[in-house]
């Protein structure tokens, strides 16, 4: 259900995190939504309270303290009596409150296919869309013994499993094989203990009577549309479906408060709105937004755990999100630098330090997660540690969000069974029109100029790409909003959500340090020009601000290029932020650092200096 601006003129909206609750208030100003006032407290869904709606209650008050400061009016109220006061009367109450949930370690599935790198993967996709977190993936060539697949779904108490397998039509053997491991883990629910554990059977038509026999008695069976009815085509909708709604029944509904929260997440009409886990609500205005401007866009959400990406490609907007649950800024910041490698880090650092300083503050890093960098030094260091954490995040996504597997040509039984098959990325970053990060890394960086650097030593943007900063992690609250006003979702996440920090330009190909790369004419909006002929190899930034737009002539030299057609000249309009136009001609496919360190760390500087990045203390 859709509500306009005539029912909807004050709406609250929280995200009830793991350790803190966050609301915010968006109002009908002048003609168009905005957030106006945002208020925080501890989530309180474990002991001593153990009831997530205290803490909602607790972020809601300081709302409505803030809201009469700001209007100067002691009558508005948004709760009355312990509940929300909907329909709004007069200065009293909201016309509609939302949530988002990731209290209690969020959604945490388990997923079963029969080819893990086939009807694996799209189960993978399906549960990963939904907002859950993976914790394993079985499948029948997974190389583990039955046994150590059954030991597994036993000790990892999933909130749910999702099981796909098998075209429609075709062999039900090893569909049923996977359904007999799960009956025989007998698994039990992490929340709950008195209830069943939800399964969602989302496979083999064929097969859905043997399934039901084997596990009706054990745990809550749901069946719903295959997953993969063919080879060629991928239907993950009716399984997300699924997984929302059971994530309110079984999953919230066992968290101590949340039966009382989803009576209090309603629209103006008393109609209910379902709360969404976290990560779900930010696809979800990912989405929106894509398609609202028929762009591309590409999502990052860097925490102390975890590393989500969520990505919009191709005409038909096509979603994917992934959890990198191993790369993370404190929890995880061990795995990182496990998975990159010491050199890997140090090649962003632009000052001569000692590799055990680096391996301390990790360490001091993971005693106590919650401190921020002290010393100019340490900023450095842990900025080195996010592009890493992001490189590789991106990896993992590029490779998971990939067209289908197993389409490509005819395949015998062996191949099947193999993991080697792989589809083509559907990542494109010649075609990506947006590229957004947030996090506390990005969003709370002592200068933007900072973020936007981050951003593009991690990901390398390639041809045009505009890029923003989340300003307070406002993305799952208006993810969820979406669902009852794309209006206002799309209006606030433009106007106060997202701090647009420029445009990046960085044309594509190899060439050589110090050669012409790009010739670059500005007309600025102040009237006046900017031009130079640009040697590979450098980084140049041009103050735009927000709102404002350049009008760009680019001309490459060698064998760059600038956009997916292979243009090597645009006239093009490049749209300004707080940070300004970056104009990138250190290359991509590949992107080099020099390896000697004396020379690395005379590049780096110079980079830092173009984007203004560091004081210039570190540049000494």
């Amino acid at each position: 259900m859709q509500y306009d601006e005539k029912r909807l003129t004050r709406i609250v909206a929280t995200d009830c995190g793991s350790t803190t609750t966050k609301a915010i208030l968006i109002e009908w100003i002048d003609g168009e939504y905005r957030q106006t006032v945002r208020g925080e407290a501890p989530t309180t869904v474990e002991a001593p309270l153990n009831d997530v709606t205290k803490g909602v209650i607790n972020a809601t008050q300081e709302l409505e303290e803030l809201a009469r400061l700001k209007y100067h009016n002691p009558n508005i109220k948004f709760m009355e009596n312990g509940e929300f006061v909907i329909p709004r009367r007069g200065d009293v109450g909201v016309d509609a409150y939302v949530s988002t949930s990731s209290a209690g370690g969020g959604l945490q599935m388990m997923v079963t296919g029969v080819v893990a790198s086939m009807t694996g993967e799209s189960a993978e996709r399906a549960a990963l869309g939904a907002g859950a977190i993976v914790m394993d993936l079985i499948a029948s060539n997974d190389k583990r013994m039955n046994h150590e697949k059954i030991e597994r779904i036993r000790e990892l108490r999933p909130d749910m499993i999702l099981m796909a397998g098998g075209e429609d039509g075709g062999t039900i053997k090893h569909v049923v094989e996977m359904a007999e491991l799960v009956s025989a883990a007998d698994p039990k629910p992490r929340l709950g203990s008195g209830f069943k554990l939800p399964v969602i059977y989302a496979g083999n038509k064929d097969a859905r009577d043997y399934v039901r026999e084997c596990l009706q008695d054990k745990v809550d069976l749901i069946i719903t549309d295959n997953i993969r009815p063919k080879l060629e085509i991928e239907n993950l909708k009716p399984a997300r479906d699924k997984i929302h709604e059971l994530f309110l029944d079984h999953v919230m509904k066992q968290a101590p408060g949340y039966d009382k929260l989803m009576k209090w997440c309603q629209g103006p009409d008393h109609e209910p709105v379902p709360i969404m886990p976290t990560p779900a609500a930010v696809g979800n205005i990912m989405q929106a937004i894509a398609r609202e401007e028929n762009i591309e866009v590409v999502g990052v959400d860097i925490g102390g755990a975890t590393t989500d990406i969520f990505s919009v490609f191709t005409e038909e907007f096509i979603f994917n999100r992934t959890v990198s649950a191993n790369l993370g800024m404190s929890y995880s910041i061990s795995n990182v630098l496990a998975s990159s490698g010491l050199e890997n880090i140090m090649r962003w650092v632009p000052l001569d330090i000692d590799e055990g300083y680096l391996r301390n503050m990790i360490k001091n890093k993971m005693i106590r997660p919650t401190t921020i960098p002290y010393l100019l030094e340490e900023l450095v260091l842990e900025q080195a540690i996010a592009i890493e954490a992001l490189r590789l995040a991106f990896e993992q996504h590029k490779e998971f969000a990939s067209t289908l597997k197993g389409t490509q040509r005819q395949r015998d039984i062996s191949e099947a069974f193999s993991q080697s098959t792989s589809g083509e990325t559907l990542v494109n970053l010649m075609t990506l029109d947006l590229l957004v990060g947030s996090g506390g890394v990005l969003s709370h960086a002592p200068r933007r100029s900072q973020t936007m650097m981050l951003l593009i030593n991690a990901f390398l943007p390639e041809g045009i790409t505009r890029l923003a900063v989340d300003s307070i992690f406002m993305m799952p609250h208006l993810g969820v909003l979406s669902e009852i006003s794309t209006k206002a979702a799309t209006e606030v996440f433009h106007k106060d959500c997202m701090i647009y920090l420029g445009t990046c330009v960085a044309p594509v190909g190899k060439g050589k340090v110090g050669k012409p790369a790009l010739t670059a004419k500005l007309e600025l909006p102040d009237g006046s020009t900017w031009e130079e002929q640009i040697p590979f190899g450098e980084v140049r930034l041009i103050p735009c601000g927000v709102g404002e737009v350049a009008k760009a002539n680019l001309k490459t030299h060698g064998g760059l290029i600038l956009d997916e057609n292979k243009n090597k000249e645009l006239e093009v309009e490049l749209k300004g932020g707080v940070v300004g136009i970056v104009l990138d001609t250190r290359g991509r496919q590949p992107f080099v650092l020099p390896t000697e360190k004396a020379e690395r760390i005379a590049t780096l500087k110079k980079w830092i200096q173009a984007f203004n990045a560091y004081p210039e203390q570190i540049l000494k």
